[in-house]
């Protein structure tokens, strides 16, 4: 029987900076929806990639003076490692720069052009260039942008326009006749509202830049990057070069996408298609927002969470575990350092880690390491199988309907009902009496079976965790080859299979109380000779902001940087490698001592030095964000 079709798709990230934990929130969700359909027997194509063009690109670019694909091809290659140290199982990773998409968009600018439906006019408007989004003046908040609140400029320009407005009726009746389509409910209340308060025609090419697809019959113009970037979805699925796969998977069965960016997939991206006579995505999904101790993340309040540091701290697939329990899908959620701790300790490391080393501890002392084969199942043992399959039944139904941290939910109350049934047939006693070898062995395998069982349902949240699991517990089978109905009847679990000596999975993080942690530093007054008001007058000390930095050649903590006094640039060698990332440093306003003797530093001409903070090991530079390059510093 052929396996039924499955398409997922995470939004395709804008390259303009490194992820965070935001974007792997999303991501993650995608690939535990797409990991649980796998497991279910689903044939799935699972979509994430990058959003490249565009006049953000441009400007990037032209800061840190690089071409955009150079700029992009550095930033992409961060998302691809992320994915990969987050265990993400995407079939396909789509660039926008890439020729395949490139040729889609060109051909259906030109199908929707051709019909009538795009047409050239002079656009005035105000434009927000971090969003990549227009606004008319009424939809502006306090004159800025009303997403990202930033400032909006005044574009006037020839472009083409996209009549949206044709549309708007048809969309409504679609959305109304089809709840389901934008979810969760709340989103798509807001989306019937913004429809109904009138769609205005889409400005789709821009003239001041060049950083994206020429418009094919006028390529003055380039594509306006929202049409080029949604369209995504249907180059991957092959709706240009491979119609064979087009009819097998689309439409996608969900796109993940952010709160932020629902309007643009469930209203523009829905009115192209049906310009193009394509069906319309059966779900537009818009998640919450990731909040840092309850404040949203920002760079400029310092509280952007890196998950790969994090993924270097805690492993993979805690966080994955973390982000997947905590956060109901659909609302926003709250990380902090204390609560990931605290998850990983009384969830993975007490219940789960806890139940299966003393599972496999038992089953080494009590029967040499072998799993024996049960006796007669007593009222308890029936509790515990019943437990289990009921388990597998609600899991499933509540991944199918995307609750995903209460399917989470389902398979810890199993994990917790066994580690208390470990304390209602005390295994340790039965060993001490020979006549309950056989009620010993029914404990002991009942004990390893949910174990066999647990692991294949939190397989698509821990896709690391749980093979190892089934390697502790010697099962031969190949893990890869499970599948959801594998977890669905009791007994399925081999006798006379060895299990191996019990490894930590999670070890417990024992973070110090805060009475205990060690004191900040009393800082001693520092005892240099006093120098003069002239003295002082002979450094000159300017703002410089930083344009390029890279790491310095077999020297773990040098960074080579040029700067930007305002009327000239430089080269400095600093030794902050250990400290900043040269991403972190690109358009930084440093402060720094430019009248030093130049210095050669592993064969680096250096000709200043940026001042920075140190104590305890810790440094931070000296900077001065809203001044402008070349400002004297007094």
């Amino acid at each position: 029987m052929q396996s039924k079709s499955f398409y997922i798709t995470t939004p395709i990230y804008y390259p303009s900076d490194r992820l965070h934990i935001g974007h792997a929130y999303c991501t993650t969700l995608a690939d535990t929806i797409a990991r649980y359909k796998r497991l279910n027997g689903f044939d799935v194509f699972f979509l994430t990639g990058s959003d490249e063009h565009g006049q953000k690109i441009q400007r990037k670019a032209q800061e840190q003076q690089v071409t955009p694909i150079a700029y992009v091809d550095k930033i992409v290659a961060t998302f691809q490692h992320l994915w990969k140290q987050l265990h993400i199982s995407n079939d396909d990773f789509i660039r926008t720069t890439e020729k395949r998409h490139y040729d889609l968009v060109q051909a259906i600018f030109q199908k929707i052009y051709d019909q009538g439906d795009i047409y050239k006019a002079a656009y005035e408007g105000w434009y927000c260039t971090p969003c990549e989004t227009f606004w008319l003046e009424r939809q502006l908040n306090d004159g800025k942008c009303p997403d990202c609140g930033r400032p909006v400029e005044m574009v006037q320009e020839e472009s083409y326009f996209f009549r949206m407005s044709k549309y708007q009726d048809r969309l409504l009746k679609y959305i109304e006749e089809n709840p389901d389509f934008i979810q969760p409910i709340s989103r798509r209340n807001e989306m019937i509202n913004f429809i109904k308060s009138g769609l205005e025609d889409l400005c789709v090419s821009r003239t001041t830049f060049d950083w994206g697809i020429p418009v094919p019959f006028d390529t003055k113009h380039v594509v306006y990057v929202w049409f080029d970037a949604l369209s995504n979805y249907i180059t991957a699925a092959g709706y240009l070069n491979d119609r064979e796969k087009f009819a097998k998977y689309w439409p996608a069965d969900i796109h993940l996408v952010g709160k932020e960016i629902v309007r643009f997939h469930s209203i523009i991206w829905p009115i192209m298609l049906m310009a193009l006579g394509i069906e319309l995505p059966k779900m537009v999904y818009g998640h919450g927002w990731l909040v840092v101790e309850g404040d949203k993340m920002s760079k400029s309040k310092g509280n952007v969470i890196d998950p790969l540091a994090l993924i270097d701290e805690f492993g993979a697939d805690a966080i994955r575990y973390f982000l997947l329990r905590e956060i109901t899908l659909g609302s926003d959620g709250n990380f902090s350092r204390d609560a990931l701790i605290n998850r990983i300790n009384a969830d993975l490391a007490n219940d789960l880690g806890n139940l299966l080393h003393r599972t496999l501890n038992m089953i080494g002392r009590f029967n040499d390491g072998i799993i024996l084969a049960p006796g007669a199942m007593e009222s308890i043992d029936n509790e515990l199988a019943t437990l289990a399959r009921n388990t597998v039944a609600g899991y499933e139904r509540y991944m199918d309907r995307l609750e995903i941290n209460a399917a989470l939910k389902e398979v810890w109350a199993l994990i917790s009902r066994t580690n208390k049934y470990i304390d209602e047939t005390a295994p340790w006693s039965l060993a001490k009496d020979p006549n309950q070898q056989e009620r010993l062995n029914t404990v002991l395998y009942s004990l390893a079976e949910t174990l066999r069982i647990v692991s294949i349902l939190i397989s698509p949240y821990m896709p690391a965790t749980a093979p190892k699991i089934w390697s502790q517990l010697g099962i031969r089978t190949d893990f890869a080859k499970m599948q959801l109905q594998d977890a669905q009847q009791w007994g399925g679990l081999e006798v006379g299979i060895k299990v191996a000596q019990p490894q930590p999975i999670f070890p417990r993080i024992e973070d110090k109380p805060v009475a205990d942690k060690k004191p900040v530093p009393e800082i001693q007054p520092v005892q240099t000779p006093e120098v003069s008001i002239d003295e002082f007058a002979k450094m000159d000390l300017r703002v410089a902001k930083v344009i390029a930095a890279e790491k310095v050649a077999k020297a773990d903590k040098l960074l080579k940087l040029l700067v930007d006094l305002g009327d000239e640039q430089r080269t400095i060698v600093s030794g902050i490698a250990q400290h900043y990332t040269p991403e972190e440093l690109v358009g930084k306003n440093v402060v720094m001592i430019i009248n030093l003797k130049p210095a050669k530093i592993r064969g680096i001409e250096s000709r200043g030095m940026v001042l920075a903070a140190s104590c305890d090991g810790k440094l931070t530079l000296v900077t001065a964000p809203d001044m402008p390059a070349g400002s004297k510093v007094k």
